[in-house]
């Protein structure tokens, strides 16, 4: 009860940054709050076992809620387009989740050469598509502890590469302008376009990448 009181406590915080102009801090802690949001939705989707109180707790209503919903829903088109992808990442990467430090070190890699060529919603997708993909793998390998590491991963990476530009957008609320039809049935074109060609080369990178782990 008590985790589930801070949770609360700490969905209100974070809902209240839509606002103003949220903090650099704040920008890290919503992107936290969605990931924790996208990996439980790719953990109850592929049928994986998982007690953690904390991460059955709905990211807070309103527009992170519409926020998640929405990356959630890029993220379905995403991994339909290239499935594979975002599958049995660990394999791909060929490493052992038994290391934090191995893990940490081959997200931040993958993270990185994802943002390479620049920063667009597309990759920022990507990212938690990646992100949700490693910890199912994971819970799977009796690993759940590394899901922390993981999302702790993803905050780190944001508050290093991505809050200037996010700032500049004015905050996650910016990637509901992606989806201009609410029809779920409906693909977003701009999503499919920018991962024709992105797909290959991220699957590319996880072949090569870290080959020695």
């Amino acid at each position: 009860m008590e985790v589930l009181r801070r949770s609360s406590v700490f969905a209100a915080e974070v809902m209240e940054v839509f606002d103003r102009s949220p903090t650099d801090k704040e920008l890290v802690s919503q992107a936290k709050a969605l990931c924790r949001d996208y990996i439980n939705s790719r953990l109850v989707r592929a049928g994986v076992s998982w007690s953690k109180p904390e991460y059955n707790v709905p990211v807070p209503g309103g527009k992170l809620a519409e926020v998640s919903t929405i990356l959630l829903r890029l993220g379905d088109e995403l991994e339909y387009i290239r499935p594979n992808v975002y599958r049995n990442i660990a394999r791909q990467l060929n490493i052992s989740l038994h290391s934090e430090t191995v893990v940490t070190d081959a997200f931040l890699a993958v993270a990185a050469q994802i943002f390479t060529a620049g920063i667009t919603w597309g990759k920022v997708v990507s990212l938690y598509a990646v992100a949700a993909g490693l910890a199912v793998d994971c819970v799977r390998h009796a690993q759940p502890a590394m899901v922390h590491t993981i999302v702790d991963c993803l905050g780190e990476f944001v508050r290093k590469t991505l809050v200037t530009w996010l700032k500049r957008r004015g905050g996650w609320a910016d990637i509901t302008k992606c989806v201009v039809n609410t029809d779920p049935s409906l693909c977003s074109h701009w999503l499919v376009a920018a991962v024709c060609s992105f797909g290959h080369f991220l699957k590319a990178i996880f072949f090569v990448l870290l080959p020695e782990r």
